[in-house]
């Protein structure tokens, strides 16, 4: 039975793995959080939508490269140990998103922008590569077989907590801009979004000073002084069969489904809000803040649960709701931020312009800024940009920006309906680390849980905002297309893990 000294010390073990957990997961989604900015700041602007996908496949660029680097860190980590191991991680991946911030956009230096970005968003995707596996283990081969799906869960919540800090410190910058309303917007898209990525500089700081107080995975310590420690981890892990089969099982049966329904909730909600129900750029980041919240603490629930009932029918139950909820989930948002068939209230329409002289030697430009307000109680605004040249002659440009502003009751409406996307998110996440950790040997664990959860997570998961939007830009007649391919990877995931993956509570791992 444990002692209070031995639960103080486990607190401890939580706080230094989770806190640098967190701020790479702050770090990785810094990118998504901003994708529709970066798009304009390191691709052409001529084509929007071709500049959001080039952003979102640079996005998932970084996803698609974790697996290697959950073999080049997990080997590390099986032979030199967890600790330098995941500090490593951490100052590649904080040196990597400060980097970004400093990147000139692509009217300084060209194409020689979104080349630079790839390149950091790899060395990002390689060190989250290495990361989480290492955080996951070292908290698992710390605590009692009957609290590991409890205490691998607080690990579990840093993924959501990381972009919920992202989300806020974007909100945060652009608040403080000086300025009104249309000039920090201005300020916020042509130089503060940067600041964020600047930030991490300071917390990734401050999290290895914390981690370098922390000691070895005594599992880990008690293998190497015995002289068991593996030699070539990621040979016994893909050429054993036994082990291949278990890395093959915990991918298609568990992990490719728990991504991309991560993925969907919480990444690709944030772009069919912005996107598809064109809501304000603050009420979108808002609506998934307040989500978050409330759904966070339930990654602790499923996780302690899974340590009663086991890890495997919380996982499945969590993809069977989200297949059978997507398409209803997302019609209702639709619905929710629609103005079309809506009496407009004309007594309220707004129209104010404005120019903005000495831009330019032969041109300034005026920007009309329409705003309607419905009987739903949507509030819709309309920027319309001309260019007027000093010969007398105008022409319109073709930047229309249009978003909505939903009133409360539907604002905290769209709010339930993230939530319950971040519900399903919680009971296929949080047990999933206890499950990895408890299928693999500790010699080898760093490597074999490493290379399912990033193949599922990063390749599967990561690539659902990109394959979703381009699936809407192809099939453009039904505005949901591209949620058919979360569907059918969990679905299939949800068959595979059914009929094959184990559903042990209390498992002893095969040393």
């Amino acid at each position: 039975m444990q002692t209070v000294t031995d639960k103080k010390q486990i607190r401890q073990i939580i706080f230094a793995s989770s806190v640098g957990t967190l701020i790479e997961w702050y770090d990785f989604y810094l990118f998504g959080s901003l994708a529709p900015i970066i798009a304009m700041q390191f691709f052409p602007k001529a084509d929007p939508t071709a500049a959001l996908l080039s952003t979102l496949a640079t996005f998932a660029a970084g996803f698609i490269v974790r697996p290697f680097g959950a073999l080049v860190f997990g080997r590390l980590g099986d032979m030199v140990g967890r600790k330098y191991t995941f500090l490593l991680t951490l100052v590649l991946m904080g040196g990597s998103t400060f980097a970004i911030g400093l990147i000139p956009g692509y009217e300084k230096i060209g194409f020689a922008a979104p080349i630079i970005v790839l390149l950091l968003r790899l060395i990002q995707g390689l060190a989250l590569g290495g990361e989480y596996g290492g955080a996951a283990t070292y908290v698992a081969e710390h605590s009692p077989e009957s609290k590991r799906g409890f205490y691998t869960s607080w690990i579990q919540t840093t993924a959501t907590l990381g972009l919920l800090l992202s989300l806020g410190v974007i909100l945060l910058t652009r608040k403080s801009l000086d300025g009104n309303e249309a000039a920090s917007i201005k300020a916020f898209e042509s130089w503060g979004w940067r600041i964020p990525f600047w930030f991490s500089i300071v917390l990734v700081g401050m999290s290895i000073y914390i981690r370098m107080k922390m000691n070895e995975s005594p599992l880990f310590s008690k293998l190497k002084s015995e002289g068991k420690i593996s030699t070539n981890p990621i040979k016994e892990s893909l050429y054993k069969r036994s082990n291949l089969k278990m890395v093959l099982l915990a991918l298609f049966g568990a992990t490719m489904g728990q991504g991309v329904v991560w993925y969907t909730g919480q990444f690709y909600a944030q772009t069919f809000l912005e996107n598809a129900c064109k809501i304000d750029f603050e009420q979108t980041r808002t609506i998934l803040i307040c989500a978050i919240i409330f759904a966070t603490p339930l990654f602790i629930v499923f996780g302690n649960l899974s340590d009663k009932i086991g890890r495997k029918w919380i996982i499945i139950l969590g993809m069977f709701l989200a297949i059978i909820s997507y398409r209803p989930i997302y019609q209702q948002m639709l619905k929710l931020s629609t103005t079309q068939q809506v009496v407009l209230d004309e007594s309220q329409t707004k129209i104010e312009s404005t120019i903005n002289v000495g831009v330019h030697k032969d041109f300034s430009l005026r920007t009309t800024t329409t705003q309607h307000v419905y009987q739903n109680g949507i509030t819709e605004k309309i920027v319309h940009v001309d260019t007027l040249y000093n010969s007398g002659e105008e022409r319109a440009q073709s930047i229309d920006k249009s978003s909505k502003i939903l009133p409360t009751n539907t604002y905290w409406a769209m709010v339930a309906l993230i939530f319950v996307q971040i519900l399903f998110v919680t009971m296929v996440y949080g047990p999933i680390a206890a499950f990895l950790v408890e299928i693999f040997p500790t010699k080898i664990r760093y490597t074999s849980m490493s290379l399912p959860y990033h193949l599922g997570n990063g390749v599967f998961g990561g690539l659902t905002p990109f394959i979703a939007v381009l699936l809407g830009t192809i099939y453009t007649a039904d505005p949901l297309v591209g949620l058919w391919y979360p569907i059918a990877v969990a679905a299939l995931s949800m068959v595979i893990g059914a009929m094959y993956l184990s559903n042990k509570i209390d498992p002893n791992v095969n040393d």
